[in-house]
């Protein structure tokens, strides 16, 4: 989209003399993963990312910024990205397409004001682009799932690259670290997204209680299965990204830490001071992946997923190494691994003893009629009731 800065004008203030849109201090850097660590609430932040994805978009609701200023196409059309939406549910102000010009033109900590799909600063609008609201998001991505065909085209050719470089870790389990934590033959669930947790957690608590599963926390996973009662068995930890909590660190069975390959030891100093002695894990695989791979090589009964769904579109919103590592991994997982929104359809709990004694009781009751219905059964219930009301009669002596 073609944009440039716009001339200096003067808006109208609103009732209360402030200038109408949403202010806030700009942060303003290309790159979201040096972004983020920088937000805090009601910034606004600045970026350039084609086509934001929802794992990026959701630590940018996290942050709670005030708006989304971004330099290309948060939705180009390419295929049905699921990060805008994320951000416009969220309450957040999107504008994007304000050009490599719009971005150059808003420094970094200055206090801007987005409205009307420009950027002031002050009283000067020194960037535009496109607003993007539920509305046009929903028509942008409906234009955009018709055009799918030309991403999945690619896709052949990224997931041969993956396979070429990680061949060994994916059919053959190298590099993959022996862990402490038993995992043979016992039910796994795999935490990647705290709000999936927190929105099955009704449907996840009879098979948590009664299976009682090897617990996996991926990244901010870990954190979420603590806040929920439950102390991950395995924490598993993208090396860019910022560790669980020193609690969850600290009480885990497993640390494993999932780097790039030759990345720095930085990360893993950063576990180590938090008490924890991590496993290393060298791969281009997502942390969600290798968990996945983690519990199917220790030969776990059946992997629960919590938060990592198999749609065509979360696919796709992974991006291209995502998208491979994901399809991969699935591909190798196999019939092992199941969607925790499938569990209270497959799992309805243990028979306890309150069920049997209920239906017990019914047969009984049930026998029973059947017996009052005969000549036999009439004079066994003539011979019942003549029997209670003696019974009752001595009672009543004795007490009297």
């Amino acid at each position: 989209m073609k944009t440039s800065a716009r001339p200096s004008r003067r808006r109208p203030l609103g009732h209360s003399g402030v200038l109408p849109g949403v202010h806030g201090t700009a942060r303003v850097e290309r790159r979201v993963a040096l972004l983020l660590p920088r937000l805090r609430p009601g910034d606004v932040a600045v970026l350039d990312v084609l086509d934001l994805d929802r794992p990026t978009a959701q630590a940018l609701a996290d942050a709670r910024v005030a708006a989304v200023v971004d330099a290309s196409e948060l939705i180009s059309g390419r295929y049905p990205n699921l990060g805008p939406d994320v951000l416009a549910e969220a309450g957040v102000t999107l504008l994007d397409g304000i050009g490599a010009d719009g971005l150059a033109a808003i420094k970094d900590g200055t206090g801007v004001r987005v409205h009307e799909g420009s950027v002031y600063v002050g009283d000067e609008a020194v960037a535009s682009g496109r607003v993007l609201d539920r509305a046009s998001i929903e028509t942008a991505l409906g234009a955009a799932r018709k055009g799918m065909i030309s991403q999945l085209q690619s896709f052949t050719h990224n997931s041969s690259e993956f396979l070429r470089r990680e061949q060994d870790l994916l059919l053959h389990g190298s590099g993959l670290p022996t862990l402490r934590t038993a995992m043979a033959g016992r039910p796994v669930v795999v935490v990647t997204d705290p709000r999936e947790l927190a929105a099955r957690r009704k449907d996840l608590k009879s098979f948590l209680r009664e299976q009682r599963p090897v617990l996996v926390g991926v990244d901010a996973g870990a954190d979420a299965l603590l806040a929920a009662g439950h102390q991950p068995h395995v924490v598993v930890v993208t090396a860019s990204a910022d560790p669980p909590s020193a609690k969850v660190v600290r009480a885990a069975q497993d640390v494993v830490l999932v780097a790039e390959p030759g990345g720095a030891r930085s990360s893993v100093e950063t576990l180590e001071r938090l008490g924890a002695r991590p496993h290393r894990l060298e791969t281009t695989a997502a942390a969600q992946d290798a968990a996945l791979l983690l519990a199917d090589a220790a030969e776990a009964r059946v992997i629960v997923v919590v938060g990592s769904r198999a749609t065509l579109e979360e696919f796709l919103d992974r991006g291209r190494t995502g998208l491979a590592s994901t399809y991969l991994t699935r591909l190798k997982v196999g019939t092992r691994i199941v969607d925790a929104e499938a569990v209270p359809t497959l799992y309805s709990g243990r028979v306890r003893p309150r069920h049997v004694l209920l239906a017990l009781l019914v047969c009984v009751i049930a026998v029973a009629a059947a017996i009052a219905t005969t000549p036999v059964g009439q004079e066994w219930a003539q011979d019942a009731w003549t029997w209670l009301g003696d019974a009752f009669a001595d009672l009543r002596e004795t007490l009297s």
